[in-house]
């Protein structure tokens, strides 16, 4: 798919246009919450058709003695685009913003047996650290 762009997003009828990317269907007061936010970016990646084929999520975070770093939070690519360079070329434009933006590096998390999710953040330039273990705190009311 050499004809993708990536475009940031900040409309929330478009982010319901592309809402087959997500996970599940956005909601409303949460999709103005993110819009909103400052430091909180989305970009879809369309198709020469104007589709929306992929997104990506970041979130800056700032440290006092550290300074601003972008968090990759999600990355989604649809079925029909997948293994064609969409979820690089969204990780990739996404580090860039990071760049403009000052921060002095981008990470995410996956999971060790994701292969697809590895050889994208690898295609994107991104290298590994070892010795990190993810705690979960479940705050939700269920």
């Amino acid at each position: 798919m050499t004809d993708v762009r990536v475009i940031r997003v900040a409309d929330a009828a478009e982010v319901h246009r592309g809402k087959d990317l997500f996970d599940a269907a956005p909601s409303d007061e949460a999709t103005l919450t993110f819009l909103t936010s400052p430091g909180h970016h989305l970009l879809f990646a369309y198709d020469r058709r104007g589709t929306p084929v992929g997104m990506v999520t970041g979130v800056e975070m700032t440290h006092p003695d550290k300074g601003t770093e972008m968090f990759l939070y999600e990355l989604g690519v649809a079925d029909s685009a997948r293994r064609s360079g969409v979820g690089t070329a969204l990780v990739r434009a996404l580090a860039e913003l990071a760049r403009e933006r000052g921060c002095y590096g981008m990470w995410v998390l996956t999971d060790t047996d994701n292969e697809a999710a590895l050889a994208t953040y690898r295609r994107g330039g991104a290298g590994e650290e070892a010795g990190s273990v993810t705690l979960f705190w479940d705050l939700s009311d269920g």
